[in-house]
């Protein structure tokens, strides 16, 4: 076992860690100190399992033993793309594979990201190895130390959580097949200013999340918060499987933009029917992208690419 070996296995890694918990920073330290434990115990692994099952067998433990010293917290009712902080955008190559090279049917869809919030530590985990990865209970238990009659109890309750707040059709929680005019929706988008330009392209029932702040639903809630004249610039980008916006704020007065909040979309007959809004520098850089630039810097988006935009 060598750290080129390792790293093959990240993509994969980094997606199941994030589906455990929901967002990006966390993912990648539970991806990095699995890493470490992998190499420190590498005289333990006997090759009867894949490097891969060993790998998710030690991160799926070491987040299970995180969440076990920390603070437990009420968990609100209603969506989680509501309320949630913990909840970060997951960075996709455009034109890719679902994952960045992960396979289609190891999703990170939003919708059942959040619908996970709702689940126990341990529920979370088993349901993941699951229902996403296709374990079987026999290999949960043995990885995790449990019966295969605990594994079932913690499947079941699982499922009877997530039957009302994830889609029953998993092809939603594969990247949509965007059409000519969807595409052309994300350009306008992309460059509307006034709320003109957005009631244009939003569905008359959109809803932007953006936790804390409360929802924001309909046409023209939406279409004037968007178009409040801001001085924006965008770049394109995929989270999630949907198609991204990477938002910078210039402040009245300042020479810098701010990376402020990626807007990941979701776009269905030629509108956009949602937007979820996840504020902070820390999700823009997750992208790789700097938490300032200037106002002539084209971080890897041709000019044309650079427009001013209005978003949460």
């Amino acid at each position: 076992m060598t750290d080129d070996s390792l790293e093959e296995h990240r993509p994969r890694l980094r997606a199941h860690c994030y589906r455990l918990t929901g967002n990006v920073a966390d993912a990648d330290d539970l991806v990095q100190e699995t890493f470490l434990r992998a190499l420190r115990s590498r005289d333990r692994f006997e090759g009867r399992a894949a490097l891969a099952t060993w790998l998710y067998r030690i991160a799926t433990n070491l987040y299970l033993d995180q969440r076990k010293s920390a603070v437990r917290r009420t968990v609100p009712s209603g969506d989680a793309l509501e309320w949630s902080t913990d909840l970060g955008p997951f960075p996709q190559q455009p034109g890719g594979d679902p994952a960045s090279g992960v396979l289609a049917n190891e999703t990170v869809e939003l919708a059942l990201i959040a619908a996970l919030m709702h689940l126990p530590p341990r529920q979370r985990a088993v349901f993941v190895l699951s229902e996403v990865s296709g374990w079987t209970p026999a290999e949960i238990g043995e990885s995790l130390g449990l019966s295969r009659t605990a594994v079932n109890s913690l499947l079941q309750r699982g499922r009877r959580t997530l039957r009302d707040r994830a889609p029953e059709d998993r092809y939603r929680w594969a990247r949509p097949e965007l059409t000519a005019t969807d595409e052309d929706v994300l350009r306008r988008y992309a460059a509307a200013i006034e709320p003109a330009d957005f009631r244009a392209l939003l569905a008359d029932d959109v809803r932007i999340t953006m936790p804390p702040a409360p929802a924001i639903i309909g046409i023209d809630a939406a279409a004037e918060f968007l178009g409040r004249g801001l001085d924006w610039r965008t770049f394109p980008a995929v989270a999630n499987g949907r198609p991204a916006q990477l938002c910078y704020l210039c402040d009245p007065g300042s020479e810098l933009y701010q990376a402020t909040v990626v807007d990941v979309l979701r776009v269905e007959n030629g509108r956009i029917i949602e937007s979820n809004a996840f504020v902070g520098a820390h999700h823009v850089q997750a992208f790789g992208f700097p938490a300032t630039l200037r106002p002539d810097h084209g971080i890897g988006s041709p000019p044309d690419q650079d427009r001013a935009h209005v978003s949460g």
